[in-house]
């Protein structure tokens, strides 16, 4: 038992969630209507300094139907809100923010923020102990008998390694740092990546760079419609759970579904803004080096490679496999069940992240019965 683990908690609750983005937030209105009062033995809490989970990060000019949907959250029609009927002039971090706000004060879920959580440890076999740190530096102890991590991706940004990474003497920055095409005017950009993300910004970043140049590691797979293909999305799921049961790292949804051509899509595919290259072989100091030995200058290098869960604060439970995942069955971890993880694995987007609220709750008042 760790030093964590023996001193003695501030505070206890039967259930703490970590993260109040969609998933956290689906979880702890769920929680709610089984039962548990949110402040005393339901705590929430959220490393950001607002509300909107990671949307409220994204870059000014993204506004909602230019990524993935925004699905609803649980409790949100009966608000009189949908993010079907939302203003799409706006930016998107803002009326995510404002919707999410909403929530959280109209069913008094009480999230605390902005607190980091650094560390999880046992405490024998009667609970968990959750250590965080608040904006003011000060730290404090959590006792819980259930944990629900729902801390997302945006904190862990994943940067491949190339030859010459470290060489290059233009810019280089990840999807998190990523704020405005008018800070790219009049340069030679080169973007790598083959989501969302990566779209968006040589979208925007068209007629606005000098040249742009776009890498992906395998070939894009467009879907006709507008719209996230069913079948195709239940195989990314799928995909996603198996990985889960095995502890292995998780794989891209998108590279499982393909990315729908919605019209904007459309329009930048048939003025060639949207042509990928194979992936290049290395970086050098003025640009990057294709397979075939041709050089592309480039002034910047906008890595939009993904993310990896956000697991860190996991460590001191030793739950990493050696696949470099941890092993999740039905949202419960195998090897701490008094852990539920939600938005991982098959729940990582949208795709099934309010189903998968309602279903993590119940098992958790299950285990709180039976415990």
């Amino acid at each position: 038992m760790t030093d964590d683990a023996q001193a003695p908690a501030d505070q206890h609750a039967r259930v703490v969630v970590i993260g109040a983005g969609q998933a956290g937030l689906s979880v702890g209105h769920h929680l709610r209507r089984l039962g548990l009062t949110p402040g005393s033995d339901l705590v929430l809490l959220d490393r950001a300094p607002s509300t909107g989970g990671a949307w409220q990060f994204r870059w000014e000019a993204l506004r909602l139907g230019a990524a993935h949907r925004v699905h609803d959250l649980p409790g949100m029609n009966a608000m009189g809100l949908r993010f079907d009927d939302a203003d799409r002039s706006r930016p998107a971090r803002d009326v995510v923010g404002e919707y999410y706000r909403r929530f959280e004060q109209h069913y008094d879920l009480r999230v605390r923020r902005p607190v980091t959580v650094t560390s999880m440890t046992r405490i024998g076999d009667t609970g968990l102990c959750v250590t965080v740190r608040a904006g003011d530096g000060g730290t404090s102890r959590i006792g819980a008998e259930i944990v629900v991590n729902a801390s997302g991706t945006w904190g862990t940004p994943f940067v491949p390694w190339y030859p010459g990474r470290d060489v290059f003497r233009g810019r280089q920055l990840d999807t998190t740092e990523y704020r405005s095409a008018a800070e790219f005017a009049g340069q030679d950009v080169v973007v790598v990546g083959g989501g969302t993300s990566a779209i968006g910004f040589l979208l925007e970043l068209d007629a606005v760079a000098a040249r742009t140049r776009w890498f992906t590691r395998r070939p894009m797979v467009w879907s006709d419609t507008a719209a996230l293909d069913l079948e195709s999305a239940v195989a990314a799921v799928d995909e996603q759970d198996r990985a889960a049961r095995a502890g292995a790292t998780l794989p891209s949804i998108v590279s499982g579904t393909g990315v729908p051509v919605t019209r904007r899509i459309r329009a930048g595919l048939d003025r060639g803004v949207l042509r990928e290259s194979p992936m290049f072989t290395r970086l050098d100091e003025t640009g990057v080096v294709t397979a075939d030995g041709e050089h592309v200058h480039a002034d910047a290098v906008i890595w939009a490679t993904g993310f990896r869960a956000d697991l860190r604060h996991l460590a001191p439970l030793h739950l990493r496999t050696a696949a470099g995942g941890i092993v999740v069955e039905d949202g419960r971890s195998v090897g701490e069940p008094r852990l539920f993880l939600a938005g991982y694995g098959p729940q990582a987007s949208t795709i099934g992240a309010n189903r998968a609220g309602r279903r993590i709750a119940r098992q958790v008042m299950d285990a709180l019965a039976g415990s």
